[in-house]
């Protein structure tokens, strides 16, 4: 298999679906999330196939399993998308220029977006609805550990893209291998951008190694700090939420940060996590507060390593504080700027820790777990950019998009004016300077009117732009159209 012809033909299938209308789109869309409903047991049994590689105690196998509820879910974000304002076409800025050009500043496409991921299935539909919704063609590169499952997904894709008259070349799935992954950070000319989603291991890869723009879906090392004013339920809550709704996601809780002040609370505040059998590695102090309340076997001491520390899994870290300072230097420190979270009554403080705090997602008195495009209104998401540019936070439609500019004229030329003295005068706000000082000023402009001349003129000469004939002509007849505007001087 050639990979550059399979990026070939995506590249030359993006073309393709400038030509397509909104109402297209949504219709394969939603006919596409109809069919992956249908084909729900068709999709489960490939996924079954990677599962069955898999040990169920890898922090992997959560993002890996696929059940006819997720499926579900997948095609209700799928429908989510569809019923979205298209992202392209807006007009981002318009003005009109002292000349008549008329500027605007559009939003387009990227064209090909490549996306290389690891055990997430999801991911194919996700990247697919949002990449087509925003007028981009995909590269999909997912890990060894969901082949049986993307291959699935991907063939539901092509039969409805087939049924609907557009290219199937539009999404194209590589082979599982790193050779696909090396070509692709490598595609030059075919590919506009590609986004990493998985480990911290894997977006480094990609980043160190890749020659066509990357956008980073970094690691969510996530904090939350409960305050010395918090509310004991609302951070109770939090901190469960954030831990156990999915351990294995990027947005879950890795590390509590709790002020001193409330270390009594603390027993509390982790009681519903021994239901889950919450591994917590605790400081001296924390560890103190929970020595024999929470479990023992659950409980261990608190090293450098456990901070810091992205787990996905049902493990997390305690650290106490004894202020909002402290809370804020251990995140400035520790976090990876994906989402972090203060659990506080105290509004000074609240507005501090959204000021100060730099991540892409900043949280008050609620979970980490929000971080997420579908609960952000967006439909779904193709990663969580923890990077500042272009995209940070939850990427969907918007963040596919870049824009060029629209310039209408009605026969405007562009011409150099060489203006004369007195229009540069402005009414004797000059200093009192003598005549004869005023005099040299004069020189000096005119000597830099004709410099002007003189260098556009070599320039295009050099340039190859003009022959030593036109030079000459052209030289000419430009110093005497500039004697003629300045006989004043």
């Amino acid at each position: 298999m050639n990979l550059n012809d399979i990026f070939s033909a995506v590249a030359n299938a993006s073309k393709t679906l400038n030509r397509l209308s909104d109402g297209e789109i949504n219709k394969v869309l939603l006919d596409l999330a109809d069919e992956a409903e249908k084909s729900a047991d068709f999709i489960l049994e490939e996924n079954q196939k990677d599962l069955a590689k898999m040990e169920r105690e890898n922090p992997m196998y959560d993002r890996l399993l696929l059940t006819k509820e997720r499926i579900s879910a997948i095609a209700a974000d799928i429908r989510n998308v569809a019923g979205l304002p298209s992202p392209l076409g807006k007009v981002l800025m318009e003005s009109e220029r002292p000349n008549g050009l008329k500027l605007k500043r559009v939003s387009v496409p990227f064209g090909v977006i490549g996306i290389i991921y690891e055990a997430r299935p999801n991911v194919s539909f996700d990247v697919f609805s949002i990449c087509l919704k925003s007028g981009n063609a995909c590269i999909l590169k997912g890990g060894t550990d969901a082949h049986a499952s993307n291959s699935a997904i991907v063939s539901l894709i092509h039969s409805v893209l087939k049924k609907n008259g557009v290219s199937e070349n539009i999404v194209a799935l590589l082979p599982a291998g790193r050779e696909a992954t090396g070509a692709l950070l490598s595609a030059v000319g075919y590919v506009d951008m590609i986004i990493p989603r998985g480990s911290a291991g894997l977006i480094n890869y990609v980043r160190d190694n890749a020659k066509v723009p990357v956008i980073e879906t970094g690691a969510g090392v996530c904090h939350t700090f409960v305050d010395e004013s918090a509310d004991l339920k609302i951070a109770t809550d939090a901190v469960f939420n954030g831990k156990t709704r999915r351990p294995s996601v990027c947005n879950s809780l890795d590390t509590l940060l709790i002020h001193e002040a409330r270390l009594s609370d603390l027993p509390k505040i982790c009681e519903p996590l021994a239901s889950k059998n919450v591994m917590i590695y605790a400081d001296d102090k924390s560890h103190k507060a929970l020595e024999g309340i929470y479990p023992t076997h659950l409980l261990l001491p608190a090293t450098d390593e456990h901070f810091g520390l992205e787990f996905l899994s049902l493990r997390m870290s305690i650290r106490t504080v004894k202020d909002i300072d402290e809370a804020l230097d251990h995140i400035s420190c520790y976090s990876s700027k994906h989402s972090e979270a203060i659990i506080s009554s105290t509004e000074e403080h609240i507005n501090l820790f959204y000021q100060m705090v730099d991540a892409a997602c900043v949280y008050s008195n609620t979970s980490t777990a929000w971080t997420d495009g579908a609960q952000f209104g967006l439909g779904a998401e193709i990663g969580i950019s923890t990077q500042k540019l272009h995209a940070r936070g939850p990427m969907a439609l918007e963040e596919l998009t870049t824009y060029k500019w629209i310039i209408q004229g009605d026969g405007q030329i562009y011409e150099v004016h060489h203006g004369t003295y007195e229009e540069y005068e402005d009414g004797g706000s000059y200093p009192n300077y003598t005549e004869e000082t005023i005099k040299e000023f004069r020189n000096a402009i005119d000597a830099l009117r004709r410099a002007e001349i003189y260098a556009q003129r070599v320039d295009y000469l050099i340039c190859g732009d003009d022959g030593e004939e036109s030079f000459h002509s052209r030289l000419k007849e430009e110093l005497e159209k500039y004697e003629q505007q300045n006989k004043k001087i």
